[in-house]
């Protein structure tokens, strides 16, 4: 075998390496981050507010799961410093230290009854935890897939941090559901919630054993090598300052993603059990359903993008996101079982995979790479505010404000798609796409 056969294998194995880390970190992070949006839609408001309306709890807890999005534009910034700085692998390994270790203290936590408001105060610094140490984790585990993936293949390698969010999922609702089966609704309201947050912890001893053989990113290396030491401007300065419009496109183009995910599974298991009188057990289902399918379905939506366009993808999804919303919610209001299957499918399987699949690669190629898990980092958790954190807490209030009518919700469930949709279709000059695309485009010109 001569020398660039060997050099093109291990160029592979680096790249599988990579792809793994970020997978396994990222199922950890989206697993601790999710459970507690749906324990929160579950159970939250009677252990931690029971003081206050069923309707004030139920927002209260809701505004508890968007505290952890206010902080992950903080840890992106923080964690996105230092990964430019001092490389990406070391700031992966505490993003799930830091993870774990709030999930657990949660399940831990005394609730109302045994401590009153420090219970709540306690719960809310924890959950800021958590989205500090997300708000790290996306951006250096996108980085290390991209950075590592061969050139053609960028978004088919990178998808794993998006699998990891399905697998999260799914993983999460699993164990609320074996729970809930195990020691009964009643027990599970009581005490059992607190199991999922304690196992947490058999997960993080995983992604810590896998990210401690990490390889550090070549380009990072070569980058940290070629700039002088003296350089002193800080990694989001010079985001800010050289792609300014980045920030702006990875909020637009993050709606179709964010909206349709958070309120087919957080929002829509509260308010179908809490509006409808469905079980909890549906939605449960629902979101282990689409979990499992994401795990197919977003590397193949990565895998397409990388052969005939990832701009498309994001448009695409838009699309379809718009399309389903308010059929969503008729089918949800009607209690129409088969078609609530069908449409959670296509917002959060079709709309928001076919977004999602391509995010790693046009994220991180909006910046450089002395600047970039700052920039796509701090860029992607300012989104997650905009368009994720507040999502169940939105929806809720404005069911509320409509009288328990669901129109306003689907409104702006429609709206935001259509502008991922819109912004993907303007935004040619900024997407780099696969190089045969690239060839291609310009000898039909």
């Amino acid at each position: 075998m001569n020398s660039s056969n060997l050099n093109l294998e291990y160029n592979e194995k680096r790249a599988r390496k990579a792809a793994l880390s970020s997978f396994v970190g990222a199922v950890v992070d989206w697993y601790d981050f999710l459970l507690y949006g749906i324990v929160a839609a579950l159970v939250f408001k009677d252990q931690f507010f029971p003081s206050i309306s069923p309707t004030m709890g139920t927002l209260a807890a809701f505004a508890t799961f968007g505290v952890g999005f206010l902080f992950r534009p903080l840890g992106g910034l923080v964690f996105g410093h230092f990964g430019d700085k001092v490389g990406r692998k070391k700031m992966l390994f505490l993003t799930v230290f830091l993870m774990g270790a709030a999930t657990v203290l949660i399940g831990l936590l005394p609730n109302f009854q045994q401590i009153g408001w420090w219970a709540p105060v306690l719960l809310v610094t924890l959950r800021a935890i958590q989205g500090f140490a997300v708000g790290g984790e996306w951006g250096g585990a996108a980085l290390m897939a991209v950075e590592n993936a061969p050139e053609h293949k960028k978004a088919f390698y990178s998808s794993g941090v998006q699998i990891g969010y399905g697998v999260g999922l799914m993983l999460a609702s699993g164990i609320v559901s074996i729970t809930i089966f195990s020691f009964g609704q009643d027990a599970f309201n009581h005490w059992a919630w607190r199991i999922p947050f304690i196992a947490s912890i058999v997960l993080v001893c995983i992604a810590l054993w896998i990210r401690n053989d990490q390889d550090e990113s070549p380009e990072f290396i070569q980058t940290a090598h070629d700039t002088p030491k003296k350089h002193k401007t800080l990694p989001i300065l010079q985001a800010i300052k050289e792609s300014p419009k980045g920030f702006l496109f990875i909020i637009a183009l993050r709606l179709a993603e964010l909206l349709t995910m958070y309120l087919v599974t957080t929002f829509a298991l509260n308010y179908s059990t809490q509006h409808l009188h469905m079980s909890s057990q549906i939605f449960l289902n629902i979101s282990l359903m689409v979990g499992a399918i994401s795990c197919i379905s977003i590397p193949f939506f990565a895998f397409i993008a990388d052969r005939f366009g990832r701009r498309r993808m994001c448009i695409i999804g838009g699309l379809i996101g718009a399309l389903a919303a308010f059929p969503f919610f008729i089918a949800l209001q009607h209690g129409a079982l088969f078609w609530i299957v069908i449409l959670s499918i296509l917002l959060a399987n079709l709309s928001h995979d076919m977004v999602v699949s391509v995010h790693q690669p046009i994220f991180t190629e909006l910046f450089g790479t002395e600047y970039r898990y700052s920039g796509a980092g701090v860029g992607y958790q300012i989104a997650s505010i905009v368009g994720g954190g507040f999502t169940p807490f939105i929806a809720s209030a404005l069911i509320a404000w409509a009288g328990g009518h669901w129109i306003l919700v689907a409104i702006y469930l429609t709206v935001g798609c259509l502008l991922t949709a819109l912004v993907a279709s303007l935004m040619k000059a900024h997407v780099n796409e696969p190089t045969h695309l690239t060839t291609l485009n310009l000898k039909q010109k």
